[in-house]
């Protein structure tokens, strides 16, 4: 520890034990600040940055301008640990094989690839709803994900047995955030009689979930996740944070889903994208920690970075219930109070802004049809659907108006899905549908045929509280049987519909719906053949399950009838008294206890999934799932020129996801992923999805902006396709990318606001880059998609005046940018880019380079994090 840091460390004894710590206090008075003024999670960085003050990375300027709230200056954030899912786990632990075989190669020995920070990696995003709605679908959704996915297992297996300060939880152990909250999270982390504050960054964009329990900590992309656990310490600009001063109460039969969609629009209406939220008072007290980890998980969803709770009583109850030792509970309680981060004196606090939200105020509602901030008000869904739909379509509403059993419509609902990611953290919302359930069927309803029914919890502790209270039974006879412990329908992993409901949509161009408990619904996520996606509170997912279709109102017309018994939602919906009696009776610290004892055995799969510990990576020639990355292996292309001239590759609208960038669903036949599996004698049924493969940068590159709704106003199509100038000649963005790489010519993406919005995926950034994109040019950037971007030496440009649409572009274009070089030479570079139009017209159009931070300078001057570190580790040992 630097000796300016020593000053400031005080102890605390506990249980008999003299533990170590840097007191905020007293920094307080070293820095001369008023502790009470700052925001919580301002508390968090501080002693971050105290605790790793070296007056090189961190010097007294870096407090200084955090204690003054000086935002934009940038600061380093070390933290204490990197969680890990699947999806981009595998690519991850590939480039770490990669480094290690260069290394070997090298004479340098590989074992100095390792994880510095530790890493937990949690297998939970490859099942897929294949099967569902029978007492075997959980068993025959294992078998499956196995016999697809075990090459890349065999890969995580040998990371769990060759490397160091590295953790595997098996399939079925749970989703990462659930696993995070319940067993992970320390809040206060003690290290060799050390204290200091629990802190995580992970490879999954809600890794905010975390916040619920007063961790600090985001979602990162991959590539940023790779650079923390090999010990490089995340470049930020020092945030805003937006105050969120909580209200009231619920009201009767109002959930966290309700409250945290009004938050989620409310807060997208302020803009708080790259900004930290705290949520704080006297309404606080009212939400239990399963409520708070709801509306935490969705922080990327209203655009903030975090949003952050503060400890208080139900963060202990909450350690109490989930089985944490008595000491730990002790050590949080009393370091919270010590450290400031009890939620208290919270008046105090100078926040960039403020908003308030009245709990009492808010009603039913839903998101949807794309995006998780627009909600509707459950009263008014029939009509906001009937008026989203197109022309078109509504002409072809108007002519049927046929409710024949057989027959299929715009509106019905095709895919009912209660999933694991925001709402089964929460016991109540799966409660009530369990009685929503119980109710149903007393009443003699059942499912409609053309709704597919799903139910994947992100804990095996679901599924205890629900088979105590008697509740898992109603919940499986309406068809919602447990169809896996991993995310599954929210990320693209819904499995098939039926041959004849497909066969339906396609045949009429039907616009069919979802309805999720999720947290995303962007286009083409949960289903290719599903146009209108809804997220809701899981007992509203069995309540429009049973209704069979979106275009009801729900509060004036019968979900069904039966036998003259016409049926209303208020005959299916649940009392709050119902509830609390039935969680009283069915949560206890044995159940977090017993499942969490043996999380790390696995199931007969896993054990007998055979790898071998070794130094480096074996990898085959054959495989279509692991493939030997090249991202060491790739020449500096962006810097070697002086001028960059490029031509567009696409030209895109505004809220661009990462889903339609890197698509995680399922690989089409005629596509050029499909094709290259085609080639290697792959059959269709073996496919698997893009989010599965991403440990084949073949596939991956070739899946690349090609989601089916992906809309290029270069080509009057929707989907991947693009146009090469000047032959002008059509084909998917991956052969259009191919022949420009061939002639030399370097690409650029032009975009509109919001651009990579969604899921922190790493693939996005890495599959623009081995498209040959130099450049991307948009409106405005979502934050982890612009570091991603940075990571892989690809340039952000933000537009500073006007819109894309001022520039009035077809494709056709050359954009010039000048010295090239410039943009390694200092953060936030304002300059100008040329645009030369066929007519031989040229305007020169003002932009901001978004490499934010000097960190990200060097990161983009050796064209990405990866070499960056590559360069470090080889300085260190050679």
């Amino acid at each position: 520890m630097h000796v300016a840091a020593t000053n400031l460390v005080d102890s605390i004894n506990i249980f008999g034990q003299t533990i170590k710590y840097i007191s905020l206090r007293k920094a307080e008075k070293f820095y001369d600040f008023e502790l009470s003024k700052l925001p919580f999670s301002y508390r968090i960085l501080l002693e971050n940055l105290l605790r790793n003050f070296d007056g090189k990375n961190i010097k007294h300027s870096d407090i200084k301008n955090l204690l003054s709230l000086r935002h934009g200056h940038e600061i380093f954030f070390s933290p204490s640990r990197v969680l890990m899912q699947d999806y981009t786990g595998v690519p991850a632990v590939a480039d770490l094989a990669a480094m290690r075989d260069k290394i070997n190669k090298e004479g340098l020995d590989p074992n100095i690839i390792n994880p510095v920070v530790p890493v937990s990696l949690i297998i939970d995003h490859s099942i897929s709803v294949d099967s569902s709605a029978t007492k075997n679908s959980l068993a025959e959704n294992i078998e499956i994900e196995y016999q697809r996915n075990s090459e890349r297992y065999k890969l995580l297996k040998w990371a769990q047995s060759s490397l160091r300060n590295f953790t595997l939880f098996p399939p079925g152990s749970g989703i990462c955030h659930q696993i995070n909250i319940e067993y992970l999270a320390e809040i206060v982390s003690v290290k060799n009689h050390f204290a200091y504050f629990d802190s995580v960054v992970g490879t999954d964009s809600h890794t905010t979930m975390v916040n619920s329990l007063s961790v600090l900590g985001w979602g990162v992309g991959g590539i940023e996740a790779e650079a923390v656990m090999l010990g490089q310490p995340i470049s930020m600009q020092i945030p805003e944070v937006v105050g969120v001063k909580i209200f009231g109460n619920m009201q009767e039969g109002i959930t966290a889903t309700d409250v945290v969609l009004h938050i989620t629009e409310e807060l997208r209406n302020m803009n708080v994208v790259g900004k930290f939220v705290e949520f704080y008072g006297p309404g606080i007290n009212n939400l239990s920690l399963s409520e708070r980890s709801t509306i935490a998980n969705m922080a990327p969803e209203y655009g903030a970075t975090c949003g952050f709770f503060p400890t208080d009583g139900e963060t202990i109850d909450y350690l109490q219930l989930t089985g944490r030792k008595k000491k730990q509970i002790h050590i949080v309680e009393k370091f919270s109070k010590l450290q400031g981060i009890w939620h208290k004196n919270f008046d105090k606090i100078e926040y960039s802004a403020i908003k308030e939200i009245d709990l009492t105020s808010i009603d039913h509602c839903i998101s949807g049809p794309s995006r998780p901030q627009d909600k509707i008000k459950l009263r008014d869904v029939k009509k906001r659907f009937i008026t989203s739909l197109s022309s078109k379509e509504q002409l072809g509403s108007r002519k049927k108006k046929n409710n024949a059993d057989d027959h299929i419509e715009h509106g019905k609902i095709c895919l009912s899905a209660i999933t694991s990611c925001t709402n089964t953290s929460n016991p109540s919302v799966l409660i009530m549908a369990g009685l929503v359930a119980k109710k149903a069927i007393s009443f003699g309803m059942k499912i409609p045929w053309w709704v597919k029914t799903s139910f994947a919890p992100g804990s095996k502790v679901a599924e205890n509280y629900l088979k105590n209270s008697k509740l898992l039974k109603p919940l499986s006879s309406l068809g919602f049987d447990i169809v896996g412990y991993g995310c599954t329908t929210c990320i693209g992993n819904s499995g098939p519909l039926s041959e004849e409901v497909s066969k339906q949509i396609e045949n009429n161009n039907l616009n069919v719906c979802s309805v999720i408990s999720g947290n995303r619904n962007f286009e083409g996520r949960i289903h290719p053949l599903i146009k209108s996606n809804f997220l809701a509170s899981p007992p509203l997912v069995v309540v429009y399950a049973l209704a069979g279709k979106i275009n009801i109102d729900l509060f004036n017309e019968p979900i069904q009838t039966i036998s003259d018994n016409k049926i209303f939602f208020s005959d299916l919906w649940p009392k709050k008294k119902e509830i609390e009696k039935i969680m009283k009776s069915v949560l206890s610290r044995e159940i977090y206890k017993k499942n969490y004892s043996k999380i790390f055995e696995g199931d007969s799969n896993w054990k007998n999934l055979k790898t071998t510990k070794s130094e480096v990576f074996k990898w085959s020639n054959s495989s279509t799932y692991i493939k030997k990355p090249p991202f060491l292996d790739l020449s500096n292309t962006n810097l070697k020129n002086k001028n960059l001239v490029a031509r567009p590759l696409l030209i895109l609208g505004d809220s661009i996801t990462t889903d339609h960038i890197s698509p995680a669903g399922v690989i089409k036949e005629k596509s050029s992923a499909g094709k290259y599996l085609q080639e290697r004698q792959i059959n269709q049924s073996e496919f698997n999805s893009y989010g599965s493969r991403r440990g084949n940068h073949e596939i991956m590159v070739r899946g690349t902006f090609a989601n089916i709704r992906i809309k290029n106003k270069m080509v009057d199509i929707d989907g991947g396709f693009s146009i090469h100038h000047p032959s002008k000649k059509r084909g998917e963005v991956y052969s259009i990318s191919a022949r420009y790489k061939k002639e030399k010519t370097p690409l650029v993406v032009f975009a509109g606001k919001e651009y990579g919005t969604g899921s922190s995926r790493d693939w996005a950034a890495k599959g623009t880059k081995l498209l040959g994109i130099n450049v991307v040019i948009a409106e405005s950037f979502e934050r982890i998609h612009r570091s991603n971007l940075v990571g892989m030496g690809v340039l952000p440009l933000q537009l500073s005046n006007g819109s894309l649409n001022e520039l009035k572009l077809k494709g056709n274009e050359l954009v010039e940018i000048k010295d090239i070089r410039k943009f390694i030479k200092t953060p936030n570079l304002v300059t100008k880019i040329t645009i030369n139009y066929p007519s031989n017209k040229r305007k020169d159009v003002q932009v901001v380079s978004r490499i934010d931070t000097f960190k990200e300078l060097m990161y983009y001057k050796k064209d990405g994090i990866l070499p960056y570190v590559m360069g470090e580790l080889k300085s260190k040992f050679n």
